[in-house]
């Protein structure tokens, strides 16, 4: 059911010499034009063109919801705001950001794509942006499709890159995204050291995985891992992963299955996992044309996965992308969802720090993510 994926369309690159000084004294007087006539720079275009995604509502179905019961017992304390962030890993850094889009490098890419949360200029001049390899932009449509453009040289549909010691594909997909979510970085560096320290068998279910790169690293780490996404395309870029990362031989399931219908079964079946990620998107799809909504859904989706938390859990992680609401929607149904479990919920948000063109220098925080997450103390 992961249908986290939007689309893209090529735009021009930003006009040469854009935003430099007059060396020659005062700057010329502008003529007066119409806004028609302005040219479409990278930054108009696909700041118009998340505007026209954002305006446009998720097609509704009716979904039949069994309201829950209310659960009995305390609910555990809580940490809030708790703001995790994510900085450089590997082939990844957030350069800039601003004007509704962000500059990334992936790898040996710099890549431009929309962003709705950069409010703010882009603190690096515009020549930086004009080099990027790769522009998302375009006519969004009700799917969020679109295109890339290559300003520079045309380039390949996949690339090697790496993150937290793990190998997976890039992929210019026709969604924006392209197979990994940096903002996830905090999540599963917590995860990666909470397997290696627990000294004992670690049993993980990643819930609508995606391209298993959380898979990858918590298998690394030495857990058994249950990886579920509804997607065919995207379990076979994850076995496409697990190979690139030399992997083959560790213990990962990869299932193609709706991820309610999975959770339910592994309740009756008495099945029991250390840690759970879930990742839902806003709107989605099983592959026998199951319907996910959000807000209608999350609530049972949470409430199974309590079920399936061993004794001994180590954490139920909860992330939630692209939405209207406030955090602490979340922080509250997991405190609810969690009643009479001890432990405590902390939430808040997940940040990807702006590290410029070098990786290392600091700057603003981009705020990309909702999440709530379950720990036993």
């Amino acid at each position: 059911m992961k249908n986290r994926q939007r689309r893209t369309d090529g735009g021009k690159p930003f006009a040469k010499g854009a935003g430099t000084k007059n060396p020659g004294g005062k700057p010329p007087k502008p003529k007066r034009e119409r806004a028609a006539d302005r040219p479409q720079t990278a930054r108009s275009q696909a700041a118009k063109a998340q505007a026209t995604e954002s305006a446009r509502p998720e097609p509704k179905e009716q979904a039949t919801v069994e309201r829950l019961p209310l659960l009995t017992g305390e609910r555990p304390p809580e940490r809030v705001p708790v703001i995790l962030e994510s900085v450089a890993s590997g082939d990844f850094h957030l350069i800039d950001s601003g004007y509704g889009l962000k500059l990334e490098q992936y790898g040996p890419y710099r890549i431009v794509r929309p962003e709705a949360q950069a409010l703010w200029p882009p603190a690096l001049p515009a020549h930086v942006w004009d080099n990027a390899d790769a522009i998302f932009t375009g006519d969004t449509d009700e799917d969020g499709m679109g295109r890339w453009r290559f300003p520079r040289e045309a380039l390949g549909e996949t690339w090697p890159l790496k993150v937290l010691d793990v190998d997976f594909l890039g992929r210019f997909t026709s969604f924006r995204h392209v197979g990994v979510f940096p903002e996830q970085i905090a999540h599963w560096s917590w995860m990666k050291d909470a397997i290696e320290a627990a000294n004992r068998p670690v049993k993980v279910l990643n819930l609508f995985g995606y391209t298993g790169v959380a898979s990858l690293v918590a298998a690394s780490a030495g857990a058994e891992v249950t990886h579920v996404d509804a997607s065919k395309k995207a379990i076979g870029w994850a076995r496409e992963n697990q190979t690139l990362s030399r992997m083959d031989r560790l213990p990962i399931r990869w299932i193609c299955e709706d991820a309610m219908k999975f959770v339910e079964r592994e309740g009756r079946r008495g099945n029991r996992y250390d840690i759970i990620l879930t990742d839902p998107p806003k709107f989605g799809r099983g592959p026998s044309g199951e319907v996910w909504h959000l807000f209608d859904h999350l609530p049972h989706m949470l409430a199974g996965c309590r079920e399936i938390l061993a004794p001994k859990a180590i954490g139920l992680v909860l992330t939630a992308y692209s939405i209207r609401a406030s955090f602490y929607s979340m922080h509250e149904l997991m405190r609810e969802t969690m009643r009479g479990r001890g432990g405590v919920v902390e939430s808040g948000e997940l940040v990807i720090r702006e590290a410029g063109l070098d990786g290392k220098s600091q700057g603003r925080a981009l705020s990309t993510s909702l999440f709530s997450r379950w720990v036993p103390k």
